[in-house]
């Protein structure tokens, strides 16, 4: 009996797959527990149209996460701190201050877990990485003056 999957079944399948499996399986066992429902002509037109929705909808974050790379590589934050001799800062610049700082400054939003840096403990210009998307990376600065 050919079925598709609306859950991931350990050891049948993944969500939104169609396989064949036998018929007590199916009717005694995963359609009860509303893990499957039977692949007719119009629930695999339905499974279709869900998959291409998606699939657009993963194309438009991908696009709006590259227009955001481009933006965010073009803007440089400014921060100041403390610093002591040689241009050490009393303490560390963390994440979520640089993303505080970047929505005061330019208004772009980004949550403190997509920038991939290490506490900023010297007064300069830093270029830190932000994984917006699977595919898609920018490059911020981040420039520490004293107070």
């Amino acid at each position: 009996m050919k079925v598709i999957f609306l859950k991931d079944v350990k050891g049948q399948g993944k969500k939104g797959e169609v396989k064949d499996l036998s018929e007590g399986y199916v009717r005694n066992f995963l359609l009860p527990k509303g893990l499957v429902k039977e692949a007719t002509e119009g629930n695999l037109k339905t499974l279709e149209k869900q998959q291409k929705s998606e699939e657009r909808r993963k194309e438009q974050e991908k696009q709006d996460a590259q227009e955001l790379a481009k933006k965010l590589e073009q803007l440089t934050v400014k921060l100041t701190g403390k610093a002591g001799e040689g241009g050490r800062l009393f303490g560390a610049v963390s994440s979520k201050q640089v993303a505080q700082a970047l929505e005061q400054q330019h208004g772009v939003q980004i949550d403190k877990r997509k920038l991939e840096m290490e506490p900023i403990r010297a007064l300069g210009v830093t270029q830190i990485k932000a994984k917006l998307h699977n595919e898609v990376t920018a490059t911020l600065k981040v420039h520490v003056v004293e107070e």
